[in-house]
């Protein structure tokens, strides 16, 4: 119905053509920025007022603090100015759409037509699926090619290169990407895509949307991409049932059961955990070497402001870089105690603005469950890579935030 809904759309639409392409990685902060700067024409020069909250500015505020913590650190370790700059523009790409995507929220966009647009890649990834597991079958060469854009400099050349598949080295069993960077990250976007198919009016395009963004949970072979799977399904579930009697007469004989069986119950979810830790014993224990590492040097060497930038790890972790596997370890080692703050008391504070809502406004419950979606993750990625790709889920934050402050 506007410009800004068209940008939006195309650019949740056509996420294949710019995967092919190898300009995904570039489409996000691109998108981010451009709609930040119209909106801040429009309220300078055509005096237009947006509605905002101050969970909005929270955020903003939040982000800031991790640009100083950035500038701080990088003094303080005399790590030079052309390491500064780069640092900086991987705030602007990463931590700062954080805080950019809720204010966008408030421009004039209807999360229907996020809802709809993640569902059309979800039908595009049920068409493409196909031929990936054909490429595996046949042989080809699980990496077609990098794209060029590359050269402008990212994370690595996996965000920039068209995978078809990839084999994990600890099982031999193959997993799919597609426009991820790794694995995992497909398992997260299929989360955030059942989020929104839920939310869908239109049933072909909601089955497409369910159908798909499971799909993407299961050939992602994520450990962590099933259990919140499992988790949003139970909210979900609790959120559309929570007035049936139903729930409640189901709920009061299976609390008993586990009060009375509580220690066998506990023993057994131990068990199971622990087996789905062997399945991937090898990445776990780089995992846990990693996040201790991070530990240890951010309260020895950097408390406050951190170590500003990323550092290579030991061959213990397999040279992986320290902190990158779990969002509050990479923030306690590169931004220090700000840094987790800053992200930690806008998360927690819009957590509390909608829970407030959420049995009562279908929007605020979704916001709900894309926050949590996020705290989960927290434990297993680094979000601020990963922004790129799930900023719609931001933009819906933003638009309860609107309805919220009005």
């Amino acid at each position: 119905m506007n410009s800004d809904e068209k940008l939006i759309w195309y650019s949740i639409t056509y996420t294949y053509v710019f995967w092919l392409l190898g300009a995904l990685y570039i489409v996000g902060p691109v998108v981010g920025w451009v709609l930040f700067l119209r909106m801040t024409r429009r309220f300078i020069y055509d005096k237009e007022n947006y509605i905002t909250s101050t969970a909005q500015f929270d955020w903003i505020a939040g982000m800031l603090i991790m640009l100083i913590a950035l500038l701080i650190a990088h003094f303080e370790y005399e790590l030079g100015i052309a390491k500064l700059i780069k640092s900086s523009i991987g705030w602007a790409k990463g931590w700062a759409l954080f805080a950019i995507f809720p204010l966008i929220g408030s421009l004039n966009i209807r999360p229907e037509l996020i809802y709809r647009a993640s569902c059309i890649v979800c039908k595009h990834t049920l068409i493409i699926l196909p031929f990936c597991i054909f490429a595996w079958l046949v042989g080809l060469p699980s990496t077609l090619y990098v794209s060029p854009l590359s050269i402008i400099g990212g994370p690595g050349p996996e965000f920039f290169s068209v995978s078809l598949y990839e084999i994990d080295p600890g099982s031999g069993t193959p997993r799919w990407r597609l426009f991820t960077p790794w694995a995992p990250a497909l398992g997260m976007m299929g989360n955030l895509f059942f989020n929104f198919a839920i939310q869908e009016k239109t049933t072909r395009h909601k089955v497409y949307g369910l159908i798909g963004s499971l799909v993407m949970v299961l050939i992602s072979q994520s450990r962590l991409a099933i259990a919140c799977y499992i988790f949003l399904l139970c909210y979900f579930t609790f959120i559309r049932c929570h007035k049936s009697p139903l729930l409640y007469f189901l709920a009061s004989p299976t609390v008993l059961i586990l009060g009375l069986l509580g220690t066998h119950v506990t023993e057994k979810i131990e068990m199971i955990i622990a087996a789905i830790k062997s399945v991937r014993a090898g990445s776990t224990r780089v995992r846990e070497h990693l996040s201790q590492i991070a530990l240890d040097r951010w309260a020895n060497e950097a408390l406050v402001w951190g170590h500003g930038i990323v550092e290579r790890g030991p061959h213990l972790v397999e040279y992986m870089h320290i902190g990158s596997h779990h969002t509050w370890y990479g923030l306690l080692f590169v931004k220090g105690l700000a840094g987790a703050l800053a992200l930690a008391i806008p998360l927690i504070f819009s957590l509390i603005t909608f829970s407030r809502e959420m049995f009562k406004s279908i929007i605020a419950a979704s916001s709900v469950a894309l926050l949590l979606q996020l705290c989960i993750y927290t434990l297993g990625e680094n979000l601020e890579i990963l922004v790129y790709l799930f900023w719609p889920g931001l933009i819906i934050i933003g638009i309860a935030h609107k309805r919220k402050g009005a």
